[in-house]
């Protein structure tokens, strides 16, 4: 392995974990106070702005199975955050949508996440923001290429 390769690997693995660790943290205090975990904040975040999203393909976007999918939004009805109805072109599909509560909720959070995001943008110089947000995105079309490939092979 060349050693610039190699000398990446090293960085991402010690910088990779931290940065996660700070991002859990900042979760959590989002969080604070709203009695929503992690997972049923994903997705309420997943349904905002959408009229109402079919089951499976919320269950994508979180990376559950269906099943688990659907205990999630099960919690989530009992918490008045979302509300679930059969298609009306398809009665076999399930759809779902955010409840008023529910996009009062991710809209607190989204202000929340926000005030986060700018705090530590404002601490950062221009050009450092720009790299960031390019490698970001440039990690983010690999992680992406990597799903479709491993989508690809399974089939």
């Amino acid at each position: 392995m060349d050693s610039q390769l190699q000398a990446f690997i090293d960085e991402i693995q010690k910088l990779f974990p931290r940065i996660m660790q700070y991002l859990e943290a900042e979760a959590s205090r989002e969080l604070i106070g709203l009695e929503v975990t992690p997972s049923q904040m994903n997705a309420l975040f997943a349904l905002y702005g959408v009229k109402n999203m079919p089951m499976g393909e919320l269950a994508d976007q979180l990376g559950l199975t269906e099943s688990a999918a659907t205990r999630l939004v099960d919690r989530l009805i009992n918490m008045n955050l979302v509300r679930r109805e059969r298609d009306d072109q398809d009665r076999r599909v399930v759809r779902v949508r955010l409840s008023s509560y529910g996009k009062q909720l991710a809209e607190l959070v989204f202000e929340r996440r926000q005030a986060q995001v700018t705090r530590f943008a404002e601490r950062l110089p221009q050009d450092s923001r720009d790299a960031l947000i390019r490698g970001l995105s440039d990690l983010l079309d690999v992680f992406q290429r990597l799903e479709q490939e491993s989508k690809a092979q399974k089939k």
